[in-house]
């Protein structure tokens, strides 16, 4: 890095919410080590959250740690007066689909009220900043593709694709990614929208389709595959999510939407077979292949049929690419959790890789 570069770096002073989980974990790790920006991590360290993810990161002088809840509005307006942040990077949100077909009360509290509260904190302290620190001021919220609901065969999402969320929780993103245009129309706060495609990679919680499938192949444990396998979703490894995100909050226009993806597209039953594949290459049976293990089970209600990004606005706007095609990340994914277990076992035994979102609604 250039010494320009990195005296612009170190003038950053980013706010990430949810640093201690999948994404916002790869956010912090990236920064501390890619960048020379100062980094205030706020994280509920709810079950998928994890301080383990961010070894190495709290000795660094440029690091910062908070335990709060991003709903809790007296914390947070406290947090970015001290912290006096350039940059807040809104990660904070309850995200896995099966739970929030079972508790959709958390998923409200969470996605909507928790940034509601955080545009309403960041607003505040925006307001009290000088012209030239506000104009430099950024507001990310960090969405995901499923606002927009299901693809047929063809076609992918782009910056301007309908909301059609089919979820409690993509419509409790979908309701929170409004409420972020809503904050830059009304009131001149800086947002920034993403809406990202399917993360995968290390340090990701073992409720989600990679980890899951990658432990439960560890252990000799069935591999359950919703329906027929036949869902598509478009993957991106999670450190190419990092990077975009960094380049969206240092030079992404406000009030502007950006889609990031990683031109993975896979049918469910695939990912599960390429996974089985590496395995057996790397750590084989003692009998047996691992596809073997894979079990067809009972779909997710309102199970959405496609995903697919369109990312071309970032990249030719912004200039942003993936490093990683989805053999290369898959790989590095699955060398990564065989060589630690002493992360995701303590998960595990938190975890042990039941049914969620089938609850019995009387």
């Amino acid at each position: 890095m250039c010494d320009s570069r990195k005296e612009k770096d170190a003038q950053r002073r980013i706010l990430v919410t949810g640093g201690a989980g999948f994404i916002g974990s790869a956010v912090c790790r990236h920064l501390i080590q890619d960048t020379a920006a100062n980094v205030c991590n706020v994280d509920k360290l709810t079950y998928a959250g994890s301080l383990s993810s961010l070894q190495g990161l709290a000795a660094n002088n440029r690091y910062l740690f908070h335990r709060a809840d991003v709903a809790d509005a007296d914390t947070m307006s406290a947090i970015l007066s001290q912290f006096a942040p350039t940059a807040v990077i809104h990660l904070a949100a309850e995200s896995h689909v099966d739970r929030s077909i079972t508790s959709p009360g958390t998923f409200i509290q969470t996605n909507i009220v928790g940034t509601y509260t955080m545009l309403q904190c960041a607003l505040h302290f925006w307001s009290s900043l000088t012209t030239a620190e506000q104009a430099r001021f950024r507001f990310l919220h960090v969405s995901t593709d499923e606002v927009f609901g299901s693809l047929d065969g063809t076609g992918r999402f782009t910056e301007e694709s309908r909301y059609e969320p089919r979820s409690p929780y993509s419509a409790s993103k979908a309701s929170s990614d409004h409420l972020a245009r809503a904050w830059f129309h009304t009131y001149g706060l800086p947002t920034i929208v993403s809406n990202c495609s399917n993360n995968y990679g290390p340090y990701h919680f073992p409720e989600k389709l990679i980890p899951l499938t990658i432990i439960n192949a560890i252990e000799d444990r069935r591999l359950p595959v919703y329906g027929t396998g036949a869902n598509v979703r478009d993957w991106l490894y999670v450190e190419d999510h990092a990077r975009a995100l960094d380049r969206i909050v240092e030079h992404g226009r406000p009030g502007e939407t950006y889609n990031v993806g990683g031109a993975g597209e896979r049918r469910n039953v695939d990912v599960v077979m390429a996974i089985c594949a590496l395995l057996d290459e790397l750590s084989p049976r003692r009998r047996g292949e691992h596809r073997d293990l894979i079990e067809f089970v009972t779909d997710r209600p309102g199970h959405d049929h496609r995903y697919a990004i369109d990312a071309s606005k970032l990249q030719s706007e912004l200039g942003w690419s993936a490093l990683e095609t989805f053999e290369t990340g898959l790989r590095k994914t699955v060398e990564w959790y065989l060589a630690n277990e002493a992360w995701w076992r303590p998960l595990r035994d938190r975890y042990r890789g039941e049914r969620l979102g089938l609850r019995e609604l009387g």
